[in-house]
C-alpha cells in the first residue's frame, strides 16, 4: 500500500466585501491594494456621477444609463441594483478572466448584491463589514458631506435595515475607527483560512 499522498492545488476564491454604507468597505479596499495583495479587485460599473477624487475605471467604470441597459439586455452582469436612484452591478467577463488565471477575486457591492452573488455562487464568500454601534455608522455618513440632507436621511434609514442582514453572510469584520489595518489583516487570515478547507469547491459563473 502506498504512503504517498497529493495536496490539492487550492481553488481561487470569490470574496465579496459588504454591509452598509460608512463601514468603510472603499477604505479597505484601497488598504488591500496599497499592501499588494495578489488579488483582482473587481471594478463595478455605475451610473451615478463621478465624484471630485474617483477615477473612471479604477475606482467604478462610470456608464451611462443607456450603455447600463444595454449591459443588462446583453446578460453583461454578475448582479446589478438600483442603489440610491443609481445602477451599480457588476460585470461577468473581468471575473471570469481573473479565476480562470488562477486569481482570488475580491469584489465589493451592497447588502442587497451580495445576496444576489450568493444565490449566483453558493460558495462565495461573503463578508459583512460594520462599525462599532449605529451611531458611528451615522456619524460617519455625516461627515462624508457627499449628500443632500435628503439623501443622508435615506442612507442612514437603509444602514440601519443592513445591519440587520448580518446573518445571511459568513463572517463580521469590525472596521473602527483608527482601527483599518486590523480590519483589513482579518479579512487577510479569512481568505488564508478559507484556502486550508479541506474540501474546496470551484467558483463557475
Amino acid at each position: 500500500m502506498s504512503n504517498d499522498f497529493k495536496i490539492l492545488d487550492p481553488q481561487p476564491l470569490l470574496i465579496v466585501i459588504s454591509g452598509p454604507s460608512g463601514a468603510g468597505k472603499d477604505t479597505v479596499m484601497q488598504c488591500m491594494k496599497a499592501r499588494g495583495m495578489p488579488f483582482h479587485f473587481v471594478v463595478t460599473a455605475t451610473t451615478r456621477p463621478r465624484r471630485a477624487n474617483e477615477e473612471n475605471g479604477k475606482d467604478y467604470f462610470f456608464v451611462s444609463k443607456e450603455e447600463f441597459a444595454r449591459m443588462i439586455e446583453a446578460d453583461e452582469l454578475i448582479e446589478y441594483a438600483v442603489v440610491y436612484g443609481d445602477y451599480k452591478g457588476i460585470p461577468k467577463q473581468q471575473v471570469r478572466e481573473a479565476l480562470s488565471s488562477g486569481k482570488d477575486v475580491v469584489m465589493r457591492v451592497d447588502v442587497q448584491g451580495a445576496e444576489t452573488v450568493r444565490k449566483l455562487v453558493p460558495n462565495a464568500i461573503l463578508v459583512f463589514m460594520t462599525v462599532d454601534n449605529e451611531q458611528e455608522l451615522e456619524r460617519r455618513l455625516r461627515e462624508r458631506k457627499t449628500e443632500t440632507a435628503e439623501e443622508l436621511a435615506l442612507r442612514i434609514a437603509t444602514a440601519r435595515k443592513e445591519l440587520q442582514r448580518v446573518e445571511a453572510f459568513d463572517y463580521v469584520v469590525v472596521n473602527a475607527d483608527d482601527h483599518l489595518e486590523q480590519a483589513v489583516d482579518t479579512i487577510q487570515s479569512i481568505i488564508t483560512a478559507e484556502h486550508q478547507r479541506v474540501q474546496q469547491r470551484k467558483v463557475t459563473l
